[in-house]
């Protein structure tokens, strides 16, 4: 273990509604990451969960006829299922309902009020209740939440507020001495011209409602969800909470991973949050694109074209969903959710690169060899090409990693995949087999293949961990542990190398599931 450590986040993620797609595609980038530098040997916190309180969840449970309590209990273990499902390898899942979580914010709250950073004042402006968010006049669009485009209401009530305005500049002084701060560029520009236009001091308390934080104060009032839910990154850390060696350990944040249309809590209400507390700002935050229907409009319920995960997950096999996600568009950027895009991929790439490169390296192995390649080899010059690229693919995709360009990653392997593909057609395998003076140089060509699929299982084990350790079954590497700096080596493998038999790595697949697919 190496003494460094990485600490990633995604957004606790609202359970007013069934876990979707949108939820899947965060966690899997993060979850990425976290296999990824577990590999390269540091030590990682990841963190995941679920933000509990606010209006919208007391109006749902109200309609339902049950606490609100029981209603988030139900919703967060959907969640947590549907994290087991992707295999995810989060190390916490913090609720906002947590005990120890609403005493931290409390004290907190408490905290900042008596430093002079929240004060008590009235609140007249526009709020959107499914985001949970206030808005002045200039900041909606057609008269309606920048956010969501969904109608606002005229609110007035009794409110705490956080002196936002007071760190304009310190903020813009932060990004200018931490460039990349916030990724991909166009959110920073966003978040630059939203500085610029005038920071209003923010609410963070709602006395119109009860399902909250109380304000530790002033009991009339609960603590604003946004509020509540930011703080979560370092609560569940052990910050405030009576053991904060977590906290001192893997703080700040190296990643916090969001959707772009919460980028301004992350990047401008979060760090003043921070500075007011006299704590380190995060290294990153990174906002995600959305997935769009096929006819370019955001995925959401009311328009019926949103796409159940599970059923995806259970008809295509959760390597598949987490390879179209990564794999389709850049990270940032939007990307459209089709099943005839899914099937490309997967026929394309995954049944026909992968699956078939595997399947017949394996059949050659099984056919010619049954009992192990041959001891004598004859290697050629012309082998080193795909030798040395194969060795120094995984620094390229490290690079990529490293700046979450999670598709570029899955390029630079599948480069490799399509040299061994091109390699085998050049050096004809099946030809060399019928005569046995070749022998010697068909066992080198097999040898060179499977030296590379041990080093793509090794690359895919973040992206696909099922089938990575499938690969690696069949070649009887199961009991060996996955080190990353393995796949910069060459030679790993025994010379008399054998194989196991197994099945297709990914079927072809021809029909489309219409419950998954619902409108697309």
């Amino acid at each position: 273990m190496r003494n460094e450590t990485f600490y990633v986040t995604t957004p606790i993620y609202y359970p007013s509604g069934d876990p979707h797609i949108g939820h899947s595609y965060c966690t899997v980038a993060a979850d990425v990451v976290a296999r990824y530098k577990r590999l390269r040997g540091f030590d990682v916190m990841f963190l995941t969960g679920t933000d509990e309180h606010g209006q919208k969840i007391e109006t749902l449970a109200k309609e339902k006829n049950i606490d609100p309590k029981t209603f988030v209990d139900e919703m967060s273990l959907k969640f947590k299922k549907l994290w087991q499902t992707f295999c995810i390898t989060n190390d916490r899942f913090i609720r906002t309902t947590n005990k120890f979580h609403k005493k931290a914010v409390q004290k907190i709250f408490l905290k900042l009020y008596e430093k002079g950073d929240i004060y008590k004042g009235k609140y007249k402006g526009w709020y959107c209740v499914p985001c949970e968010s206030f808005f002045i006049e200039s900041q909606l669009v057609n008269k309606k939440c920048p956010d969501c485009l969904r109608s606002v209401n005229w609110a007035q009530e009794e409110a705490y507020f956080f002196k936002l305005s007071s760190y304009s500049k310190k903020l813009i002084s932060f990004y200018n001495e931490n460039p990349n701060f916030i990724c991909p560029q166009s959110r920073k520009n966003e978040m630059m011209s939203f500085i610029k236009d005038g920071l209003q001091d923010v609410c963070v308390s709602r006395s119109s409602f009860s399902w909250g934080v109380k304000v530790p104060f002033d009991d009339k009032h609960v603590i604003y969800v946004w509020f509540d839910a930011l703080v979560n990154y370092i609560t569940a850390l052990g910050y405030e909470s009576g053991n904060n060696s977590d906290f001192k350990k893997f703080w700040p944040a190296d990643v916090h991973f969001v959707g772009k249309e919460i980028v301004r809590f992350h990047a401008i209400i979060w760090p003043a949050i921070l500075m007011a507390l006299n704590l380190s700002i995060p290294k990153v935050v990174y906002g995600h694109g959305w997935w769009l229907s096929d006819n370019s409009s955001k995925m959401s319920k009311s328009k019926g074209n949103v796409v159940d995960p599970v059923l995806l997950c259970n008809d295509y096999g959760v390597d598949a969903v987490r390879y179209f996600l990564l794999k389709e568009v850049p990270f940032g950027s939007d990307g459209v959710f089709s099943f005839k895009l899914f099937l490309k991929r997967f026929n394309s790439d995954l049944a026909n690169d992968l699956g078939n490169l595997f399947h017949r390296c394996s059949a050659m192995v099984e056919k010619y060899f049954p009992n192990g390649l041959l001891d004598e080899q004859e290697p050629l010059k012309h082998d080193d090409s795909l030798k040395n690229f194969a060795k120094s693919t995984s620094t390229l995709v490290e690079k990529n990693l490293d700046s979450f360009q999670f598709s570029f990653a899955l390029s630079n392997i599948w480069e490799l995949i399509s040299s061994c593909n091109r390699y085998i057609e050049d050096e004809k395998p099946w030809d060399l087999a019928k005569d046995q003076k070749k022998h010697p140089r068909l066992a080198s060509v097999l040898y060179n293949l499977f030296e590379c699929l041990r080093i793509i299982s090794i690359m895919l084990s973040a992206f696909m961990p099922k089938s990575a350790m499938t690969i690696r079954k069949q070649m009887l590497l199961d009991d060996k542990p996955i080190i990353w700096e393995d796949s910069k080596n060459w030679g790993l493998l025994f010379k008399k190398f054998s194989i196991a038999k197994g099945n297709a790595l990914f079927p072809r697949i021809e029909h489309k599931n219409k419950q998954v697919f619902s409108n697309l």
